[in-house]
């Protein structure tokens, strides 16, 4: 697979809607959600994606073919849909290609044609993502396709060739100094380095210096002249890192530098005009700093001009995928080895975790896995061990399952129900609908889980 730049082979994701069970597929070598009607594949085609939709008609709720076609196409764009047609005439064949279908077939099996028509999908994906970059290089830094990324980017696109100071904000390992140089990148500086300081990892009484420079003799132990990093970035961008740790003392200095972009070197009363992008990112609420007497409002205000907020990555999960793959390719070239495959239930089994480190949790993860798989090609569920995850109730308290029972009295039957129903809705969203990792997540079988949704889906419609 080539799934924006990252060549992979993964097993294909496909969804079957077939009335009864044929012998046309492979189940081992699919990753496979049957199910028997076609409304109940429609559900689900809006809940989960696939690689491959698979039609085995006729379908007795179903007359027109053609017409499941455009409902199938318009529930999944861009998703390639195979037909098996065993009674279909060449006409009909004809017909159904012209309509959209990659393909009619009406004997034999079935596998080996659904993994071509999932690698359709992926180097189409591939060439819009390379097609995209091409026209925009500093786009390659942002690996993701959510929303939340999405924004990011068109925010990036509006305000890199302007001079406006931006403020990142985020939580730690989500990845603002990424998306701190895609700006230098995407901008008419790119042509000089950008300048990075990590504000909380100097000292606060050799920060001063640090950001503006000193002249020789300007306290105990400045035998020279040094330049600050303000000065190391003229015609440039500077990136303030943490700017939430920034000491007050400073913070006035600061402040006019951004308003009247010139400042004095320590020991000296000369004035350096500067010609300099500002970047700033944190971690900090910066406004509730504000309120708390810990960060000047008016320097808050004058950062705080183009705010990007860089979502974390539980708010990404659809992201995970790429980042994986991204990871995978990076390290396995840095090591000078075969870039390794990962199997499509490693990537859900990821997907469905919270990675409370973000990003930069998800790569050491990845990197552990590289080098600990040894020479084996592919990476496995096992490769990453997990936390477990905690049982729903306890992560809302409610340990000792204790339910006040009103002086009216209740009915029971509808009150377990209500609390069984909220329970498996809350699984099936957090690993998007997948319903063998749901059944993990709450130590059920999956046939168990999958007799317990059909059951209350009959006492609703009951």
């Amino acid at each position: 697979m080539n799934d924006g730049g990252y060549t992979l082979t993964l097993t294909p994701k496909v969804l079957w809607i077939a009335a009864e069970p044929s012998e046309i597929l492979q189940p081992e070598r699919l990753s496979l959600t049957q199910i028997g009607n076609v409304l109940d594949g429609l559900r689900c085609l809006r809940n989960e994606d696939f690689d491959v939709l698979l039609a085995s008609v006729p379908l007795p709720e179903w007359s027109s073919t053609a017409s499941l076609l455009e409902e199938l196409q318009q529930a999944q764009p861009g998703t390639p849909i195979v037909i098996y047609a065993p009674g279909a005439s060449a006409t009909e064949v004809v017909r159904l290609l012209r309509l959209g279908a990659f393909h009619v077939f009406q004997q034999g099996d079935a596998t080996s044609l659904l993994y071509l028509a999932a690698n359709s999908k992926w180097a189409q994906k591939s060439a819009d993502a390379w097609s995209e970059a091409e026209q925009e290089p500093w786009h390659r830094l942002l690996v993701g396709e959510s929303r939340g990324m999405l924004q990011v980017s068109q925010t990036i696109r509006l305000v890199a060739r302007r001079r406006s100071t931006i403020l990142i904000t985020g939580e730690t390992g989500t990845g603002k100094e990424i998306v701190a140089h895609s700006i230098h990148a995407a901008s008419d500086r790119a042509r000089l380095a950008m300048v990075c300081v990590n504000c909380s990892a100097i000292p606060e009484a050799l920060l001063e210096a640090e950001l503006f420079g000193h002249v020789r003799g300007a306290f105990t132990g400045a035998s020279n002249h040094r330049v600050g990093r303000f000065e190391q970035a003229q015609h440039s961008t500077i990136f303030l890192d943490e700017i939430g740790d920034i000491p007050l003392s400073l913070q006035a200095k600061l402040l006019r530098v951004l308003q009247e972009r010139e400042f004095q070197r320590l020991g000296s009363s000369d004035t350096v005009r500067l010609d300099v992008r500002v970047i700033a990112a944190t971690h900090n609420d910066l406004a509730e700093m504000v309120r708390q007497g810990k960060f000047r409002e008016d320097l808050y205000y004058r950062l705080n001009v183009v705010p990007i907020s860089v979502p974390p990555l539980r708010e990404r999960a659809s992201d995970i995928r790429f980042l994986v793959l991204h990871f995978i390719e990076k390290i396995c070239r840095a090591e000078d080895i075969p870039v390794k495959q990962v199997s499509r239930e490693t990537l859900d089994r990821l997907a469905a975790h919270d990675w409370p480190g973000n990003v930069r949790q998800l790569e050491n993860a990845v990197e552990k896995a590289v080098v600990l798989s040894g020479e084996r090609p592919t990476l496995f569920p096992g490769d990453f061990p997990l936390p477990a995850r905690k049982h729903p109730a306890a992560l809302s308290g409610h340990t000792d399952g204790f339910i006040a029972v009103p002086d009216q009295g209740l009915d029971f039957e509808k009150t377990v129900g209500g609390i069984e129903r909220n329970i498996l809705e809350q699984a099936l969203k957090k690993t998007r609908g997948n319903k063998k990792l749901a059944a993990e997540m709450l130590g059920l079988k999956r046939t168990t889980l999958t007799a317990k949704l059909k059951s209350l889906v009959a006492v609703s419609a009951a």
